[in-house]
């Protein structure tokens, strides 16, 4: 069960069958061909089960989306203050969703990756500038072409893509030499550098391997099984169901959420249902990677009349493989996540009675992870962050224009015309606000952003340009 190295069955699965020596997309990976009139979607895709469909419903107004927009940067200008008093809001706000111009910017406070960078200044590039230890760096390198070939930014070969994967991956090796590369790592990261720069992405990387999933990537993989195992026993709760037809045909939790858990169902669920469920995982924890699971188990799996398809262990995992489109829909998934009554206490006392198995049938564990943290407000309470780290550091500022004067206004403008102007306008305009959106935009940008020019997606995102601001 562990990682390329070990070369066993785990690590094969999150790969496709090894050849991998075409320069172009490896339609295997992603479950779909390139189409002729290649199309970008909203989100970088231009081909592949990811890539959004051109008439998807469920589009924000762009009025609304405003509103999010202008309620998030109060937030995150506040970040302190919202998380130790009104955390339930920040949670309804992901839950909602992140507005995408800010979604980078969310994911780096959520996860407390904003103080670790700002506690750790230098330490990228210090760890970016090292070789690298060759065995990791060499299979780091053949695994670039792998993620998300159907997006724009990763589809070039040697593009700036690849070449930010490698530099993210390869820093991790050598900020845990213990750990070295799982090839789980390789989607996690690429997801987040469609958001954000290198070095953002590298801390955020850090705070779900030590945090957020504590040994999913450690040699032996033991975590993973035990959340297996976990999700096994709460299925029986949530669809007894399901749960009998995978305990009559012995398969093993392993065997099908492997790839769910480790990627974070990056590589499952169609992008925009991805991106919500990364919304709602970053600041509850993992119990939202475990809720997640288990309504696309109760949904395939859970009333006899779904289970006439699958009579056997086969025809079960080719079912799991292929999750009906229905059930992965952003309206129906969302819902159905926030509405499963599945709480950290519940994986917490699962975790412990399953611990206590394993160590009655396997001994002691390996690998001895650091606890782990339930979400964004564990993540604070662990590490307070001073105010100073979580300051935001803006490179552009927008003045919102003048409000139009009332008559009476111009008269009184007259009388105290000697009044200078800079009095004038510190009454016009408004604090600078910022916002982020280093991935791919809109195809519908907003009118408050069409006067920045946005950059090509292939194009890397340097720490010292990392933002672009309304």
């Amino acid at each position: 069960m562990a990682k390329t190295e070990q070369g066993n069955g785990l690590a094969e699965k999150l790969t496709d069958d090894g050849k991998g020596g075409s320069d172009g997309p490896d339609p295997e990976v992603n479950g779909g061909d390139v189409p002729g009139d290649v199309q970008v979607d909203k989100y970088g895709f231009t081909g592949g089960a990811q890539q959004d469909a051109a008439d998807s419903v469920g589009e924000i107004p762009i009025d609304v989306l405003r509103q999010r927009e202008a309620k998030w940067l109060e937030m995150l200008n506040s970040w302190d203050k919202w998380m130790a008093k009104k955390h339930k809001k920040v949670k309804e706000r992901c839950q909602k969703g992140i507005p995408p111009s800010l979604r980078g910017r969310a994911w780096l406070y959520l996860t407390g990756a904003k103080v670790k960078r700002e506690q750790n200044q230098g330490k990228f590039e210090e760890l970016d500038q090292q070789p690298g230890d060759p065995k990791w760096v060499d299979i780091i390198e053949r695994d670039l072409h792998r993620q998300f070939p159907f997006h724009e930014m990763f589809a070039a070969r040697g593009g700036h893509g690849q070449q930010d994967l490698l530099r993210v991956l390869k820093a991790y090796t050598l900020h845990r030499p213990e750990e070295g590369y799982c090839q789980a790592q390789a989607p996690i990261a690429a997801v987040l550098l469609m958001h954000m720069p290198a070095e953002d992405a590298f801390w955020v990387l850090v705070q779900l391997c030590e945090k957020y999933l504590p040994g999913y990537y450690s040699t032996g993989l033991e975590a993973i099984q035990l959340d297996g195992e976990i999700l096994y026993a709460l299925l029986r709760r949530v669809s007894p169901v399901a749960h009998r037809h995978l305990k009559k045909h012995k398969l093993e939790p392993i065997l099908y959420m492997t790839e769910w858990f480790m990627c974070a169902f990056s590589r499952t669920l169609p992008w925009v249902s991805v991106l919500r469920v990364w919304d709602m995982f970053l600041c509850e924890g993992v119990k939202i990677l475990f809720r997640v699971g288990l309504v696309l188990l109760k949904c395939m799996l859970g009333s006899q009349e779904k289970l006439k398809a699958c009579q056997g262990l086969y025809e079960t995992m080719e079912l799991l493989r292929a999750i009906r489109q229905q059930y992965m829909q952003e309206g129906f998934l969302v819902n159905e996540i926030i509405e499963l009554p599945v709480s950290e206490k519940d994986i917490e006392k699962e975790h412990h009675a399953q611990l206590r198995r394993w160590k009655e049938t396997h001994g002691d564990l390996n690998c001895k992870s650091p606890p782990r943290m339930h979400g964004a407000k564990a993540v604070m309470a662990a590490e307070p962050p001073s105010r100073q780290d979580l300051r935001q550091r803006p490179t552009i500022i927008v003045e919102s224009p003048p409000a139009p004067k009332t008559g009476g206004e111009q008269a009184e403008g007259i009388k105290g015309g000697r009044k200078t102007k800079e009095d004038s306008r510190k009454k016009t305009f408004l604090p600078p606000v910022e916002t982020v959106n280093p991935s791919p935009p809109p195809r519908d940008p907003s009118p408050l952003v069409n006067h920045v020019t946005v950059r090509g997606s292939r194009e890397s995102l340097s720490s010292a340009e990392h933002d672009t601001y309304l």
